[in-house]
């Protein structure tokens, strides 16, 4: 098996709708490289944040993302941990300050053709599964299987605030929920890669699903298309 050739699946969707949980569970269970595209804007958004980049400028965002050493490193009962220069930077990532700044960067034209041969360097065999908003449609179109998971707005809202309050962070429901409406309009509406369902997506409604409900469907779908779990080959 080629590079080229290694199976794709991508879970697209708005933020909070479970993707990221979704992604790592298919991509262990599967035997499968993971790559979280939403980091990558995070951790562009945390060096521009540190390095008092101009957001507004978009040619200097772009060269900040250049600049950046990445790795993740998956812990068993922790989830993935994500180092940028070094130094482990996961729980800033997951700071809304950092997930609102990414949501507005990524309509940078110069920043998402920088990511994008990165994005797309991910893939190996023997396979991979790519969690995003614009993995199906633009990084990955060819992608063997697509996923579009989504949640109404107040479910997502609710799922964030007892993220937040299990990590100890001062939240409250009716801010998460403006927040998560705002980035929605701003990721749906953008020029550049807009979010939204690729033309041969299945589309799952996670609001009334357990994540173990939504993997299955998941599974499933990639037995259909006769894409096999590297643990346990057909």
């Amino acid at each position: 098996m080629t590079t080229e050739s290694a199976p794709v699946i991508t879970i697209d969707g708005p933020s909070g709708a479970g993707k990221g949980t979704v992604a790592q569970r298919i991509a262990n269970s599967f035997g499968f490289s993971l790559l979280d595209s939403g980091a990558l804007y995070r951790l562009t958004a945390l060096a521009v944040i540190r390095n008092g980049v101009d957001s507004q400028n978009p040619q200097a965002v772009a060269e900040a993302a250049a600049d950046m050493a990445v790795w993740f490193e998956s812990v068993p009962e922790q989830g993935v941990r994500t180092f940028l220069n070094g130094t482990d930077v996961s729980y800033e990532l997951r700071q809304e300050s950092t997930a609102g700044l990414a949501s507005e960067l990524a309509s940078l034209a110069p920043l998402r053709q920088q990511l994008l041969t990165l994005q797309r360097d991910f893939r190996r065999p023997p396979g991979l599964v790519a969690d995003g908003r614009d993995m199906g449609t633009v990084v990955f179109p060819d992608a063997e299987l697509k996923i579009y998971l989504t949640a109404s707005a107040e479910c997502r809202a609710e799922r964030r605030l007892k993220q937040l309050n299990e990590k100890g962070v001062d939240a409250t429901l009716g801010s998460l929920l403006e927040e998560i409406r705002q980035r929605d309009e701003r990721d749906s509406g953008r020029s550049v890669a807009p979010l939204k369902p690729a033309a041969d997506a299945i589309v799952l409604d996670s609001t009334a699903m357990t994540i173990d409900e939504v993997c299955l469907h998941v599974t499933q779908a990639a037995e259909q298309r006769d894409i096999h779990s590297a643990l346990n080959p057909a």
